[in-house]
């Protein structure tokens, strides 16, 4: 059944995704079969290009004919109250999810999907794993009322209007633009997120060449040797200025490239309930967030650019998110004033500092005991190798400032509805957590704790774990006790 006429039918059948899914999938394999042309060309050796193109061409057809397979056993239903998912050819199996499970449902294009008018929807769930169900490809149409009917919306002729292009969802209206990010803001945040990695990109990139071109480094010292001690020095100087400029080069570089990826044309819509985020530059996703499933708000800070009053937003929701630290992000790069209006939109109390309380003076002890040792011990076993290692005790003074600093920027309290926590001191973070949606709270106390007369308040909340808690650690024992109480008597 074509998705046209499945569109016109309605949901009482199974329908399948997008026929052009066949081409796309048959694309993303294609470089497996380029990897495996060497074989065949050593099998043909011997018998002329043309075996080579024939077996190549045979290969193709094999991986095309499965494709089709895969694509013609491949059906979806959402009937009443559940979406089906069947698939497999000899191992054939059917996936229930009940309508009422389902959280989010996300709207991704990524760039061949654009290249063939169709789009990737990602269904999530309350459970443990972020995609629930992946329906890959349908038209952009069909994605648009697959959502509206995942999330309970009648399905009658209106949504097969929909399907048309008749009748426009609420989702796809012109909602209020609460938050954008232009292209020079984006290239700052790409400039914040400096990479080291690419830096061991370009030493693994060096010794890949040295196999093939003989550069190493044996051979520059070889040519080092030759010339005078005063050029070999102002050569080895000058190398290693080069290596760290460019290192720190592409360092910038590959945070533009991977900002303008993941956050080129970022805006941010709400209206009738919702958040809808859109952003991307090859791969173009949208995200609905419905308002009363956030569960949490995290604002962080990097050391640059909370040194300069930028700030980054994002919702813990009750689904979690296909986003790898399993939150929403509602504003990677913005002021004050913009996490404000964004928090006050969710309906979400505001972030207040003035109120907060110290964490017990023993947090100070207990970060240097967990942070000292370890740098302490390799220092010491350097030196056994070289004197000159003993000036690694000189890194240990930020790391023992940090510590140092970790009770002052560490605070808490509980507001008229919400408990809120600040935390950190290079990468700040500050956490609004609404009563309603503490879920779990434990008071829990170390080895180290105990000694120190001191425990930490751990409060869960719904929805994918991430990290970035908003525990509250190393409280005078009392103080964890009635932080406890509170919070146990305000969700009860």
């Amino acid at each position: 059944m074509s998705e046209g006429a499945s569109d016109r039918v309605g949901d009482h059948g199974p329908k399948r995704v997008h026929p052009g899914s066949i081409a796309i999938d048959f694309l993303r394999r294609a470089p497996q079969t380029v990897i495996g042309l060497p074989a065949i060309a050593g099998w043909s050796s011997g018998r002329g290009i043309g075996w080579i193109l024939l077996a190549a061409a045979v290969v193709g057809a094999v991986m095309l004919f499965f494709t089709w397979i895969g694509w013609r056993r491949f059906t979806y239903t959402v009937a009443a109250h559940e979406l089906v998912i069947e698939r497999g050819l000899l191992n054939r199996s059917r996936r229930s999810i009940p309508l009422e499970r389902i959280q989010d449902v996300s709207i991704e294009r990524k760039p061949l999907a654009r290249l063939f008018g169709l789009a990737e929807v990602r269904v999530e769930t309350g459970g443990g794993e972020k995609d629930e169900a992946v329906l890959d490809s349908v038209s952009v149409a069909e994605a648009e009322r697959l959502r509206a009917a995942l999330r309970g919306c009648n399905l009658g002729a209106d949504m097969f209007s929909v399907a048309e292009g008749k009748v426009e969802t609420p989702e796809a209206a012109a909602l209020p633009v609460i938050f954008q990010m232009s292209l020079p803001r984006v290239l700052l945040l790409g400039t914040f997120s400096f990479s080291l990695v690419w830096i061991a990109a370009l030493f693994g990139g060096l010794q890949f060449v040295d196999q093939f071109l003989d550069l190493g480094w044996d051979r520059l010292r070889d040519w080092a040797e030759v010339a005078e001690d005063e050029v070999r020095a102002r050569f080895s100087v000058t190398a290693a200025l080069i290596v760290a400029v460019l290192a720190l080069a592409l360092g910038v570089v590959s945070g533009v490239v991977r900002a303008l990826l993941r956050d080129y044309g970022f805006t941010l819509r709400a209206g009738a309930g919702r958040f809808r985020r859109t952003r991307g530059l090859l791969t173009r996703s949208e995200v609905v967030v419905a308002m009363r499933r956030i569960q949490l708000a995290m604002v962080q800070r990097g050391p640059l650019r909370g040194l300069l009053g930028w700030n980054a937003l994002s919702f813990q929701t009750l689904g979690g998110s296909n986003d790898p630290s399993g939150r929403q992000v509602m504003a990677p790069l913005a002021r004050e004033h913009e996490v404000a209006w964004i928090v006050d939109i969710a309906g979400l109390p505001p972030f207040e500092r003035l109120p907060l309380r110290s964490v017990a003076a023993g947090h100070v002890i207990r970060s240097l005991v967990l942070a000292l040792p370890w740098p302490m011990l390799v220092i010491g076993a350097a030196v056994m190798a070289t004197p000159l290692a003993w000036l690694g005790l000189l890194l240990l003074i930020p790391v023992a400032i940090a510590a140092l600093l970790q009770r002052r920027f560490h605070r808490y309290a509980l507001r008229h509805t919400s408990l809120q926590v600040m935390r950190g001191v290079i990468a700040q973070r500050d956490w609004i957590v609404p009563f309603e949606n503490v879920q779990v709270v434990t008071l829990r106390a170390g080895w180290l704790q105990r000694r120190l007369g001191i425990a930490s308040v751990l409060v869960d909340t719904a929805g994918a774990g991430g990290g970035g808690a908003p525990d509250v650690v190393d409280l005078s024992l009392a103080d964890a006790r009635a932080l406890a109480t509170g919070l146990v008597e305000r969700i009860g």
